[in-house]
């Protein structure tokens, strides 16, 4: 991270707007490896929460979910 950007908090980041607007600066903070290692780190996440909603429904006997057109 840059710890050059200080951070004043603010009252604001309580409103869907102001939580934007932190994500904004947090992300100004991010160099670009950490920004890389985050998004793998949320595809991982994303890969186990899928193959063990699979592993349940095939535990339990039923068909396998529907696929949505962006999932492989």
């Amino acid at each position: 991270m840059n710890p050059s950007l200080n951070i004043t908090p603010d009252w604001k980041w309580g409103t869907a707007e102001g939580s934007r607007e932190l994500d904004r600066i947090l992300d100004r903070r991010l160099t670009f490896r950490e920004k890389i290692q985050w998004l793998e780190e949320a595809e991982n996440l994303t890969l186990a929460m899928r193959a063990s909603r699979n592993r349940e429904t095939q535990q339990a006997g039923a068909a396998p979910p529907a696929q949505h057109a962006n999932e492989p």
